[in-house]
């Protein structure tokens, strides 16, 4: 495929040999110096589709101090750092330089490096237009800038800057973007900065989701976090979702209590402390990941068995991105959406319009663990039981028969957290 034969033999040590879908469809037109638009899912081989053509065009030459012949532009911090991960010990075997610059880290690390020379600078946009403007990163020599989750780069308000870097690097320079959705301000980016592009459209997010089976467990309005929680003990590699920073901090604390080795993972965390947690869970050491949509969308990691949306997500798009933390390289995964019965009748359209059919269960009716072969199992909830009993008063049964006891929840506070004076 034109791939450089030392990277073809790193690749083959670990155990990369064939191509995945997307990257036999990229490859070939990007090494062929096409620009590039792809679409494809989390998870089905896009860094290597983009990144081995950018190796491959580099490989042979270097580059001045502060004058980067490659850019790769990602929406966050924990992307660009696995990014780079994936991708340094091929650019090294050529003998290319990468640099990673993002926001929250010391300028002076970054700086130096530039001033050392980089052939491939792997950058979230703020951070790359910051270095552009103290003059110590230049555009004149870069030859080719690739996008990667540009639908999430516009998402976060990035079009303007990522429009201005694209306009302020050499004319003919070869671009390649990969997006798991190609509407809205991705088009206008298409449009504007890519020339007759070769257009690949590979396993996207909404095809994805024939790979999981998608469940609402349906909970009293008091038992929410004790449901969560016998979820978590029975499914020890899941990425949870909620709606805010402080729900997703209070999350993982109430799951730590009950006995559940869980991180948070939110954008008002320090680098530092992201980078901790994150690795905490890559290591097993932690066994859930408590997340909002924006962190999560660095969670690049294999072997996630359950996406759990404790906060139901606001829109399809949003649910897709979610669910796509699993069945990742073709596994298969579970997505559940903890719900209250108020919740699960706004629920319908939602999935409808994500081209997913979920079944509903009872959380009552559940027998032993919560897994997914034990959902699977559970009797779907039959229309006119959709408005279940409230768990929450003590005479009335939970899934076990028992009376519930709140499960630390307080009576009458929502979505299951505690209050914390």
């Amino acid at each position: 495929m034109g791939v450089p034969d030392r990277v073809v033999k790193i690749l083959g040590v670990d155990g990369i040999v064939e191509p995945t879908p997307v990257q036999a469809a990229v490859i070939p037109d990007a090494i062929a110096g096409r620009d590039v638009l792809g679409r494809a899912r989390t998870g089905s081989g896009k860094t290597l589709a983009f990144g081995l053509p950018v190796l491959a065009r580099l490989d042979g030459e270097r580059s001045e101090p502060n004058r980067p012949r490659a850019l790769i532009v990602v929406p966050t911090r924990e992307l660009a750092g696995q990014v780079t991960t994936a991708l340094e010990p091929l650019a090294e075997a050529l003998r290319l330089r990468m640099v990673t610059v993002y926001g929250g880290a010391p300028y002076d690390r970054q700086i130096r490096r530039l001033d050392r020379g980089a052939d491939i600078v792997v950058a979230t946009p703020g951070r790359l237009s910051d270095l552009i403007e103290k003059g110590v990163c230049k555009l004149d020599d870069v030859e080719v800038v690739a996008l990667d989750e540009a639908d999430h780069l516009c998402d976060l308000g990035f079009f303007p800057v990522v429009d201005e870097l694209l306009a302020a690097t050499p004319e003919g320079g070869q671009r390649l973007l990969l997006s798991a959705t190609l509407d809205g301000d991705v088009d206008k980016l298409v449009r504007r900065h890519l020339n007759a592009p070769a257009k690949h459209e590979i396993d996207p997010d909404a095809n994805s989701v024939t790979t999981m089976d998608h469940h609402v467990l349906v909970v009293g309005p008091y038992n929410k976090l004790e449901v969560m929680t016998e979820l978590m003990k029975a499914n020890p590699r899941s990425i949870v979702f909620t709606r805010t920073k402080d729900g997703a901090t209070r999350l993982a604390e109430d799951l730590e209590d009950a006995g559940v080795a869980a991180v948070d993972l939110h954008g008002d965390l320090s680098q530092r402390v992201r980078e901790r947690n994150l690795d905490r869970f890559r290591s097993g050491r932690a066994k859930v990941v408590v997340a909002t949509d924006v962190a999560a969308r660095g969670i690049h990691v294999d072997g996630v068995g359950m996406v759990v949306h404790f906060d139901p997500a606001g829109e399809p798009k949003s649910y897709l991105h979610r669910s796509g933390r699993t069945a990742r390289a073709g596994a298969t995964g579970a997505v559940v959406t903890v719900a209250t019965p108020r919740q699960v009748r706004g629920l319908g359209d939602l999935l409808r319009r994500a081209g997913v059919t979920a079944k509903n269960v009872d959380a009552r009716a559940v027998e032993g663990p919560i897994t997914p072969t034990a959902l699977a199992d559970a009797p779907a909830m039959a229309q006119e039981r959709e408005r279940p009993r409230s768990s929450g008063n003590g005479g009335r049964p939970n899934r076990s028969g028992r009376p519930y006891k709140g499960g630390g929840s307080g009576r009458g506070r929502p979505s299951g957290y505690r209050r914390r004076d």
